[in-house]
């Protein structure tokens, strides 16, 4: 009789990682398989391609749990290294269908018995793998140098920490009111233009280049009547307690010098006071609520000053108004635009810088900003034993033009 020949036919509409499952028991041969109750689990991370193809198979009996997995370390490494096909033979026709096939090494699991620990080695960097040969083969000079990088790392954990440690120290100490004022004391003024006063450069005459309804509107300007006429009435007396006070010398100066007309008199002394006031607040770095209260300061200029000339802070609940560095220059323009008014468009630099408590240079560049022509002329009087020479800022038409100065310098070459 001739033997029965048979043909192969591969299985087409097999899917990926659908393969038949050869297992093998590590502890012995399983002589029923009716006794087996076989469960077999896929990843569900499919968009993941390095676990999708994972597979996890259990085997419970009656006195065991048996279980398998094609990844990991109880997996079998020829599951990678070989390709397995098994075959199944149809006796009717006598054709062969190859299946792929992965194969499953079935380890006992033990009820209380801790499950194995993932093998750490393949989370390891290469940073640390690298390490661990030095620690078992490097030389001395390598260990030293491992031992010395490892003592000067920091986590990234551990960093976080230390920082938000750090900035809780300062704020304690300092507050918060204090590092808001430090940052904005650190920003440097790039652009004074913006914090000078309205300016109308096509104006006809110098008085109406920095328009004064734009520093004092006309309700302003009369809410200041009764503090105008106390300073406008001051004796001698009073004038000498004022100047052994402390008082401003830019005030002084022109307290001492009023008009004798008796409506030039009224607008110079309001002018004066309001000035005063600016004069006051650029030597505050916070404006307390009680701010004005002994001048017997009008509600309205009140309300303006701490608009224009200040910026919120918030603290523990709390609105502060804090004068920063830019609202000091801004101080600086408004009250050399006032001087300007109340002296026939002339101002001394060198007088109101000192009483502002900026430096003569930032004085210097503000009175550039604003088109203000600057000329050097003798100190006369009390004011000679300070400076020989004193600067003066004159507004005169057309406005004056200055180059920016960039600030940046060559550097010598090193020979």
């Amino acid at each position: 009789m001739a033997a029965a020949r048979c043909t192969w036919k591969c299985c087409d509409e097999e899917k990926e990682g659908d393969n038949v499952v050869v297992v093998q028991f590590s502890n012995g041969d399983v002589k029923s398989t009716d006794q087996l109750d076989f469960k077999y689990y896929k990843n569900v991370l499919t968009s993941n391609p390095r676990k999708r193809s994972r597979r996890i198979l259990v085997a419970d009996s009656d006195r065991l749990s048996y279980v398998g997995n094609n990844f990991g370390t109880g997996s079998l490494k020829c599951n990678s290294m070989c390709k397995y096909y098994v075959g199944v033979l149809d006796k009717s026709t006598m054709k062969m269908e190859v299946h792929n096939a992965q194969l499953f090494n079935m380890q006992p699991i033990i009820p209380g018995e801790a499950l194995p620990a993932e093998d750490t080695d393949t989370k390891k960097s290469y940073r640390h793998k690298v390490d661990s040969l030095i620690e078992a083969f490097g030389t001395n000079k390598q260990k030293r140098a491992l031992s010395s990088r490892r003592n000067n790392l920091v986590g990234e954990d551990s960093l976080q920490q230390a920082v938000a440690q750090a900035a809780s120290n300062i704020i304690e100490q300092k507050g918060i009111e204090v590092l808001q004022q430090e940052v904005a004391d650190s920003e440097a003024v790039t652009d004074t233009a913006l914090y000078m006063p309205v300016c109308n450069p096509e104006a006809d005459t110098e008085e109406g280049v920095y328009p004064f309804n734009e520093l004092l509107s006309d309700v302003e300007y009369a809410a200041l009547e009764s503090v105008g006429k106390k300073m406008s009435e001051l004796t001698s007396g009073e004038l000498l307690i004022m100047k052994e006070k402390g008082c401003p010398h830019t005030v002084m100066r022109i307290l001492e010098t009023l008009p004798e007309d008796p409506e030039a008199r009224d607008r110079q002394a309001r002018c004066l006071w309001y000035l005063s006031l600016l004069l006051k607040i650029s030597q505050q770095r916070v404006i307390s609520r009680k701010f004005g209260s002994e001048e017997d300061c009008p509600k309205i200029i009140l309300n303006k000053v701490m608009k224009t000339f200040s910026v919120e802070s918030f603290n523990h609940g709390r609105v502060k108004n804090v004068v920063s560095s830019s609202m000091q220059v801004k101080l600086a323009s408004y009250c050399l635009a006032l001087l300007l008014h109340m002296n026939h468009q002339t101002a001394n630099l060198t007088r109101l810088h000192q009483d502002l408590g900026v430096y003569d240079s930032r004085m210097v560049e503000v009175a550039k900003s604003m088109g203000l022509k600057l000329t050097k002329m003798p100190a006369e009087g009390e004011d000679q034993a300070g400076n020989d020479e004193h600067k003066f800022a004159t507004l005169k038409l057309p406005l004056m033009k200055y180059e920016r100065f960039s600030g940046q310098r060559k550097r010598k070459k090193l020979r």
